[in-house]
């Protein structure tokens, strides 16, 4: 079984979608015969390369909030992520472009290390307040999920992989994807959003039992 997950590593409710994903492979008695693939999806691509803005902000203009709403939306989302065993520390978070995070991922895959880093990047961001824009914060957490230093570099130093997050998004979009996470099995069936665990979990147990009829 084949399930593509599109997700932005600066997206608290694809860290979420995640976990949330993860426990429901957990308890799949097929669980051994899944391959997960992590597909990019950049929530601002647009975003000017090599500044950052706080997240707060960003939040208040998307949708129409005030600064205080969007802080209290974030208070909210570490509640949510705490009841999932994570720790979110969104207070003074800022975003920015994340292309070169994606092009890693995808190197990541070529290496088998595609979860590692996905996991590395989200919980830099999310509960270590780490830098995930600037290149030696990226090169430090790739090496450190188990990377090349040399493939690293060579990735941050070029265009490499670009066209292959080009080509995720391309296919999201052909998929109807509109926001993240999206979790697509088998290019049959769709989640959208991070849905609780045993409703993954139900979509895992359709899907298998839809191959076997």
């Amino acid at each position: 079984m084949q399930v593509e997950i599109w997700s932005d590593v600066v997206c608290p409710w694809c860290y979420l979608g995640k976990r949330r994903f993860e426990q429901a492979l957990a308890g799949f008695s097929h669980r051994d015969d899944v391959d997960v693939t992590y597909r990019s999806f950049e929530l601002d691509p647009a975003s000017p390369v090599g500044a950052t803005v706080p997240t707060v902000q960003l939040l208040a203009g998307k949708y129409g909030m005030t600064a205080e709403q969007a802080e209290t939306a974030q208070r909210q989302m570490e509640q949510r992520a705490a009841a999932d065993g994570l720790t979110f520390r969104m207070e003074n978070l800022r975003s920015g472009n994340t292309r070169d995070a994606h092009r890693l991922v995808h190197l990541a895959k070529v290496n088998g290390r595609q979860a590692e880093l996905v996991e590395a990047l989200h919980r830099a961001y999310f509960t270590e307040q780490e830098s995930i824009f600037d290149h030696a914060s990226l090169a430090r957490i790739a090496v450190g999920a188990g990377l090349d230093p040399a493939d690293v570099d060579k990735v941050l130093t070029t265009d490499q992989f670009s066209d292959e997050v080009t080509a995720d998004e391309t296919t999201a979009n052909s998929l109807g994807a509109t926001g993240v996470p999206f979790f697509v099995i088998d290019r049959r069936y769709g989640i959208s959003g991070a849905q609780p665990a045993d409703t993954i979990a139900r979509a895992l147990e359709h899907a298998w039992d839809d191959e076997d009829d």
